[in-house]
């Protein structure tokens, strides 16, 4: 499947944002801790989900969509430790299947998790914090097995800030033995929804949001309703989108605070940001001025931004730095973005030299992952003429009705299946 779009048209209105993907796949990975029923609401419904919920039914859970939205599920009839079905291994947080059944039963085996091909993402930190709480890690036959008769506090120094890690040790940690403290922790509002939804379930949990966190073990978590927060980056797509369309965008159902590291390098580009206590708006009136931009964890600029900013930036006057710290194969999205007229070059593997241009033209291009298509999507929002993005398949596995939401805020685009969908879609905008 594929993206076609005509561009030149800004983006103006008001978008509503979804619940955060990669809180909930931490928060329905923690559902299945209790053996009584938990309601998730604000779910994104994105691919990810389905294809971890799925995984959740095959080893003998109840998942009962109650909403487009809502899920209720409960695990008192898993039956199976292992996790292997033919998705599983193409999303990353898989994994966190790996925590929430240790945690639980002492054991657990999930096939080695995918994701997106954005460079080195080991799980030998996961790995060292079970081995921390007792746990004898294996990994075989594509699979990562851990085993603990006795599961215990430890303490654990992540050698690197790992959003995933940070979390998969405390779903692991909150029904062992004794006392966990993770050192260098992620600090991502997503850590904050898994602790905050962890707690509401009757953990222990102290500290998250900060890079210590503690976590004093009980013997069993209860049900629970929670509701996720709202994505930061699907709310930060469509501000890039309004700079990357000279338009004028209010996101709406968002955490203004979530979102600084981004409105704030916007402001430096020379947006109008306002903000409000749910939402923000982001006003283009002027072609962006150049600026620097280096990713960090939170609450740096997120490694997911980079390559919508990158966009905007490729638009800008000047020239721009862009540096990728957090993940090292992110730039493969700028040879696309030069069959559009983009002129950028990357040095040293992790820093992209952006020479601003007036304009970019149509072009097919392909999507290299989740967040390089959704850019690779604004990017042809913006071009002069017809402009066809393949692989969209990435881009559905974080962005909940994409293209009916730029429909919404004036984009011409269409999601087609075929060459012959293109081209009736070419033809009616050349009329």
């Amino acid at each position: 499947m594929r993206y076609v779009m005509k561009g030149g048209n800004p983006l103006v209105g008001e978008v509503v944002i979804g619940g955060a993907k990669n809180a909930a796949l931490g928060v329905l990975a923690a559902a299945v801790m209790t053996d009584e029923t938990v309601v998730i609401e604000n779910l994104p419904d994105v691919w990810d989900i389905d294809v971890l919920l799925n995984a959740i039914r095959d080893v003998g859970a109840v998942v009962e969509r109650i909403g487009r939205h809502t899920v209720r599920i409960n695990a008192r009839s898993i039956g199976s430790v292992t996790v292997n079905n033919e998705f599983i291994k193409k999303i990353r947080a898989s994994y966190y299947l790996l925590g929430a059944l240790l945690g639980k039963y002492r054991r657990a085996s999930v096939a080695l998790p995918g994701g997106c091909n954005i460079g080195s993402r080991p799980i030998d930190q996961h790995l060292k914090g079970f081995r921390a709480l007792g746990a004898t890690t294996v990994v075989e036959y594509g699979m990562v097995n851990a085993e603990a008769p006795h599961l215990g506090g430890g303490h654990v120094y992540l050698d690197v800030v790992s959003v995933g890690t940070t979390i998969n040790i405390m779903l692991a940690a909150v029904l062992a033995d004794g006392n966990t403290i993770i050192e260098n922790a992620a600090k991502e509002p997503h850590v904050v929804d898994v602790a905050s939804m962890l707690n509401s379930m009757g953990a222990n949990i102290k500290g998250a949001g900060t890079d210590v966190i503690r976590i004093s073990g009980v013997q069993k978590l209860h049900g629970t309703e929670y509701s996720i927060i709202p994505d930061q980056i699907e709310a930060g797509t469509y501000m890039a989108a309004a700079a990357v369309t000279m338009g004028d965008v209010t996101v709406r159902n968002v955490i203004p605070k979530h979102l600084e590291a981004i409105s704030s390098k916007l402001m430096e580009m020379g947006c109008e940001i306002s903000e409000f206590d749910d939402a923000v708006r982001v006003v283009a009136k002027k072609r962006m001025n150049h600026t620097k931009v280096k990713t960090l964890p939170y609450p740096g600029f997120p490694t997911d931004m980079q390559p919508q900013i990158s966009v905007a930036l490729a638009l800008a006057c000047g020239t721009s730095i862009v540096t990728e710290s957090i993940f090292e194969n992110r730039f493969k999205y700028l040879d696309e973005l030069a069959r559009m007229g983009a002129s950028a070059k990357v040095e040293g593997g992790n820093i992209a030299v952006i020479d601003g241009v007036t304009r970019f033209t149509g072009a097919e291009v392909s999507a290299p992952d989740l967040r390089a298509g959704a850019a690779l999507v604004l990017a042809g929002l913006a071009a002069d003429g017809c402009s066809v993005v393949e692989d969209v398949e990435y881009i559905m596995r974080g962005y909940e009705s994409f293209a009916e939401k730029l429909r919404e805020l004036g984009a011409e685009i269409r999601l087609a299946d075929n060459d012959k969908d293109v081209q009736k879609f070419k033809l009616s905008r050349s009329i």
